[in-house]
């Protein structure tokens, strides 16, 4: 157990929230229906599922991590080109709200958050260093996007030769 960290992955107000970020920004298209059950899912399963992982694992003194994605810059212009635009659009950067994870889930201080420019918590933050220097070896993994950032994490951290595991009812997508 002690080689092994939970990691939550951009359970943010950017795109875990039907009220801000991706969900306002359907809302304001006429498009709220098709994000309807990715909210119903996120604030009923997933929330939740994590809380309860989270809890666990401060209970037991195991490691956490929390990922982030997100723009420091004005436009979002230092994450990659293809996620600038849509990322600006919801207001993903560093000062707004939607950068910050959700109240739910919020980090206690000894909690590193990571913010990553990509979508691989490994391209683009310190992970693999800060994992590899905690001796971490095994990955619980949670979040948001699970076809993009919470999948591309785990492949990445096999890949890196960690074993991880992906929890079905705490990510977005089924």
């Amino acid at each position: 157990p002690q080689g092994t960290a939970l990691v939550v992955v951009d359970m943010q107000y950017a795109t875990a929230c039907r009220t801000t970020g991706f969900g306002r920004w359907l809302e304001d298209r006429g498009r709220a229906e098709e994000g309807r059950y990715r909210f119903d899912r996120i604030e009923q399963v997933v929330v939740p599922n994590i809380a309860r992982l989270l809890e666990f694992f401060r209970q037991h003194a195991l490691h956490r991590v929390f990922l982030r994605l997100g723009g420091q810059l004005p436009g979002c212009r230092d994450l990659m080109p293809q996620i600038q635009e849509l990322e600006s659009a919801f207001g993903n950067v560093a000062g707004n709200r939607e950068f910050e994870i959700l109240d739910e889930l919020a980090p206690q201080p000894a909690e590193p958050v990571l913010t990553k420019l990509s979508s691989s918590g490994f391209t683009s933050s310190g992970l693999d260093a800060l994992l590899r220097n905690l001796g971490v070896r095994s990955l619980v993994l949670t979040g948001v996007s699970t076809s993009q950032c919470v999948d591309l994490t785990a492949r990445d951290a096999a890949d890196r030769g960690y074993q991880a595991l992906v929890v079905a009812d705490a990510v977005a997508e089924d």
